[in-house]
């Protein structure tokens, strides 16, 4: 639970400080308005008191979540918390008194002469709106790392799937060879050997330059059962992208599937790349398409693109088959850390 309860994004400070300064202002203009002093003064007090008391508070936090808490029993944890907050408000308040005093910020009586005593008050106030922020934080957090577990699983499941999709593929194809040429089938066997051991790695992304390697081994093993009429057109200039793994080659080998005329000589297959729109392009000269319905295969790869890279598989062309991989913004994990 550490990672859940004490992780505090840069983004949370900002929102902090924010809501510290109009806090800060309007309650010290309000103050000062009710007892009939220029509330100008009140709103520029107010700021500054806002400001250094998220000071102290991120400089205080940050030290304790990072090198104390996990250290420590958590049963330590609450009371510790507690004393840090109310650090950081009454130095804060202790503080800004002081620069009101150098910068010439009219001070209200109070302030003025019970510094103390109100420094201590303000340290219990900023506690308080510190737990009620700690709730929030810890709340966020961990509705984040359910999302994260959800589509970890959501991700092994579908490669799960995948996997054994080509794997049938490949073995009938080798079936078919042990009988006809038992030479092409232990070579067919070598490719799918070398074919594995380049996927062994779990990341749910690689590279592209190392996804594209998988497509041209895969595209040569099937070349051994269809006798060399599969040729792969890959641009030459690659873009340095992570890509969800099998996902090239699943349009491949649809397109090996579909689009694969007996009668026709060869089946090509290009592979090219948009780099201002981040798009992979993947076409061939294959059957035209007849349904748009992406079925097991294709709908896979579209969750798989939709939950790493929040974009997006689409069949732009049907009478020359031609699909388009919408990266988006590609990682590991859906949720930022």
């Amino acid at each position: 639970m550490y990672d859940i309860e004490l992780r505090i994004k840069l983004q949370d400070w900002v929102y902090i400080l924010i809501i510290g300064i109009l806090l800060g202002g309007l309650l010290s203009t309000l103050g000062y308005i009710l007892l009939e002093q220029p509330w100008l003064q009140g709103l520029l007090y107010g700021v500054q008191l806002g400001f250094l008391i998220t000071l102290f508070s991120l400089t205080f936090i940050t030290f304790m979540n990072l090198r104390i808490l996990p250290h420590l029993s958590k049963r330590f944890w609450v009371p510790m918390a507690m004393f840090f907050s109310w650090l950081s408000g009454f130095l804060g308040t202790v503080l800004s008194v002081y620069l009101a005093k150098y910068l010439h910020i009219v001070l209200i009586p109070m302030f003025d002469s019970r510094a103390i005593q109100v420094s201590i008050a303000v340290g219990l106030l900023t506690y308080i709106v510190g737990a009620l922020l700690y709730r929030f934080v810890k709340m966020r957090n961990e509705k984040e790392e359910i999302d994260h577990h959800y589509i970890q699983s959501r991700l092994s499941s579908l490669e799960t799937q995948l996997n054994p999709h080509f794997m049938f593929n490949a073995l009938n194809s080798i079936a078919e060879l042990i009988h006809q040429d038992p030479i092409k089938a232990e070579e067919a066997i070598l490719k799918v050997s070398s074919f594995l051991r380049n996927t062994m790695d779990e990341k749910a992304l690689i590279p592209l330059k190392d996804e594209l390697r998988n497509v041209t081994d895969y595209v040569e093993l099937e070349n051994i059962r269809f006798s060399g009429k599969i040729k792969l057109d890959i641009s030459k200039t690659i873009p340095s992208w992570d890509v969800p793994k099998f996902s090239i080659q699943l349009l491949v080998e649809n397109a090996i599937k579909h689009g694969l005329d007996a009668q026709s000589n060869t089946l090509t297959i290009a592979i090219s790349f948009n780099t201002d729109k981040q798009i992979i392009i993947v076409q061939n000269n294959g059957k035209p398409i007849h349904s748009t319905h992406f079925g097991i295969g294709l709908n896979n790869l579209n969750q798989r693109i939709k939950l790493l890279c929040f974009g997006s598989l689409k069949i732009i062309r049907t009478d020359l088959p031609t699909f388009y991989i919408y990266l988006g913004d590609c990682h590991e994990n859906s949720h930022r850390r």
